[in-house]
């Protein structure tokens, strides 16, 4: 697969490094903001699971999973310590959807987040495990005072200041951490259950050097999606099945549209291409199957898009078809003459335009 003529640059948008990363470039965290990094996280996860493999007595180690279990739900979420200690896991933890409930405590509205596939991993074997089973329903009801001791415990353990294993600034390191990996402000602010996107703003800040040269990249980027937009979307990846040598991409694009490719394991490798990257889709006109009416076509392929035909040109041998969609991409087949006659198309009736995974091309943004 192709790339673009300037490699990707990952410095806005990739995960958190240490002081030497690109992203610590791009974002930096006020002094006022007491806060862990993602390194500093996985040492305190460390910590507290050896602390809970270490326990001689089976009632010592319950109750050692169950702080355990607390930490990790604050850690990967962003919740406070309240909602997690008021969690009842029968009703509250959704493993089929993926989802876990935090209900309206002090004055703070509930909320649904989805569940990180480490967290809903320990979740699964905490609930089915049956040495736990006589706390089913209470599994994270524990007295806050005991919980917040040992955590402090658990940071001096791993050599961090203790108060940096305090819940709020968990909370706080998880928000960071999601909008270093370029989620949206309002994603992170709906997660943490912040009454206003203000105060998760105020995590994180640009020097006005990297604000420049990101909205420079930003400005570049739609500038080139207006005037090459035909055959191409832009998006991000939603989600990636890795195969003994190729893999399947499904990306999200910004007029809301879905696209699967297939593309080799080394091609995702050398992209970068992974859960939360964007890039641009491309499909080839040849590639691009049309077909009139608007009832979907009985098709195998995994691309579909609906549309209204924009031109019909036919040559000697060869003609195309445009098809605008409703997001105003512009989609190009190049078909044969005879294809055009038969077709029955004509400019303002619906249509749609198909391809399969292996059609759509991939370029790093």
């Amino acid at each position: 697969m192709d790339t673009t003529a300037n490699a990707p640059d990952h410095s806005a948008s990739g995960p958190m490094g240490g002081q030497g990363s690109r992203t610590a470039e791009a974002f930096f965290v006020p002094d006022s903001v007491k806060h862990v990094d993602t390194l500093d996280l996985t040492r305190l996860t460390e910590a507290f699971t050896d602390w809970a493999q270490s326990a001689r007595r089976a009632d010592s180690g319950a109750s050692r999973r169950r702080v355990r279990l607390i930490y990790l739900v604050i850690r990967h979420t962003g919740a406070r310590l309240g909602e997690v200690l008021a969690v009842d896991d029968q009703r509250d933890i959704d493993l089929t959807r993926g989802v876990i409930v935090f209900s309206p405590t002090d004055g703070q509205p509930g909320r649904e987040v989805r569940l990180p596939e480490e967290l809903a991993r320990e979740l699964a074997e905490a609930l089915a495990d049956p040495r736990l089973a006589s706390w089913r329903g209470r599994l994270l009801h524990l007295d806050q005072g005991f919980v917040r001791r040992k955590f402090y415990e658990r940071a001096e353990a791993c050599g961090l200041q203790k108060d940096m294993a305090n819940p709020s600034a968990l909370r706080r390191s998880r928000g960071i951490e999601l909008m270093r990996q370029g989620a949206p402000l309002l994603v992170v602010q709906k997660i943490l259950g912040h009454s206003t996107p203000v105060l998760t703003a105020s995590y994180l800040d640009f020097s006005e050097k990297d604000r420049r040269r990101i909205e420079r990249r930003v400005l570049e980027a739609e500038s080139k999606r207006k005037t090459s937009a035909r055959n191409a979307f832009y998006g991000k990846v939603v989600r990636v099945r890795k195969g003994d040598v190729q893999s399947v991409v499904e990306v999200a694009t910004l007029g809301g549209y879905r696209l699967c490719s297939v593309i080799t394991n080394a091609s995702l490798t050398s992209l970068n291409i992974r859960p939360g990257a964007f890039l641009t889709a491309e499909i080839k006109a040849p590639w691009l199957v049309i077909t009139a009416g608007d009832v979907p076509p009985a098709t195998s392929a995994e691309n579909v898009f609906a549309g209204v035909v924009e031109q019909v040109t036919a040559g000697e041998l060869t003609g195309e078809v445009l098809v605008r969609l409703a997001d105003g991409t512009q989609l190009c087949s190049a078909v044969t003459a005879e294809s055009v006659r038969t077709l029955g198309l004509s400019p303002g009736g619906p249509a749609f335009a198909s391809c399969n995974a292996f059609a759509v091309v991939l370029r790093a943004d």
